[in-house]
Formats: structure tokens, sequence, C-alpha cells
């Protein structure tokens, strides 16, 4: 009986999708966009110098923080909600490119994040509409 009350309250718990939530996922998701940006500053780098090792370094606990909070998400989300919103990784990875990077955007960038974005929105207001 116990058992069946502790499912139903986490059950519960995962239909109260609110923005707050959503926001705290995406800031995981940036969480890990930055393991890239520390990954193209090491490639810049010569192979095994001190700056190379330090960025190196530096993706590597990203990632680890990243897989700890990671799995924090998929117990308070559907995992099928947690995986699309991970590609919105493209959005943060593009803007990192812009900001930190001085990368060119082309149409068929925008116009690609912006499906992806659309998907996501469609996946997540989905799940709300089938609560």
């Amino acid at each position: 009986m116990r058992g069946k009350t502790v499912e139903k309250k986490r059950r519960e718990s995962k239909e109260k999708l609110r923005l707050k939530d959503i926001l705290i996922l995406q800031a995981v998701i940036v969480i890990y966009t930055l393991s890239s940006v520390m990954a193209k500053l090491a490639s810049g780098q010569e192979a095994f110098s001190a700056p190379f090792l330090l960025f190196y370094l530096a993706e590597l606990m990203i990632l680890g923080v990243y897989a700890i909070l990671w799995q924090q998400m998929i117990k308070k989300f559907e995992l099928s909600v947690a995986y699309t919103n991970r590609a919105m990784a493209l959005l943060w990875s593009m803007l990192w490119a812009v900001v930190l990077f001085h990368d060119r955007v082309t149409m068929k960038n925008v116009i690609g994040v912006a499906l992806v974005i659309v998907g996501t929105l469609i996946v997540n207001g989905g799940e709300e509409e089938a609560r």
C-alpha cells in the first residue's frame, strides 16, 4: 500500500512541469554545452601543452558535473521530455559559437535551430495536454 502512495506522489510531481523546472533543465543543458566550448578552446592549443591540458581537464570536470545533474533531471522529467530538451543544446552551442568564437551563423543554421525549438515546444506542450 505504501509503495503505491509513493509511486502516486512521484507521478503527480512529474505531471506538474513548471517553467522553473524547464529552466533548470535548460541550465543543465547549458552546462553540457560548456564542455564543447572547452573542447574547442583545447583544440586551439598545442597538444599536451599546459593550456591544452587545462582546457581538457575543465571539459572533463564539466562533463562530470553534467552527468550528475542529468541523472537528477531524468528523475524529475519523463525520459522523452528530458531527451527532447537536450536537443536545445544546438541553440546554446550556436550562441557560444557566435559570442565566444565569432562564428558566422547562416540562414540554414537559424532554420535548423528554429525547427528544433518548435519540436521541443510541441513535445513539451504535448506532455502537458496529455495529462
